[in-house]
């Protein structure tokens, strides 16, 4: 018992998908299948909001080492 209405939803869902008439993005579905990124960076570029962080971690800047010491000094 219960199993007809679950029938009849799946049923409803597979209609749809079938009759639908969808607009699909095969380059987008090839880019997704071969693993490529979806838009071309390059893989070393740093997104804009942690580039402060990427500078001082660069320059060797102990201040957020310092902090975590004192931190985990404290805990």
């Amino acid at each position: 018992m219960g199993r007809g209405r679950a029938k009849a939803k799946q049923t409803k869902v597979a209609r749809e998908l079938k009759y639908r008439s969808v607009d699909t993005d095969f380059s987008s579905l090839e880019r997704e299948l071969r693993g490529q990124p979806p838009h071309e960076e390059p893989e070393d570029s740093i997104p804009e909001a942690y580039a402060d962080l990427a500078e001082e971690y660069e320059h060797g800047s102990s201040t957020r080492e310092d902090d975590y010491e004192e931190v985990r000094k404290s805990g």
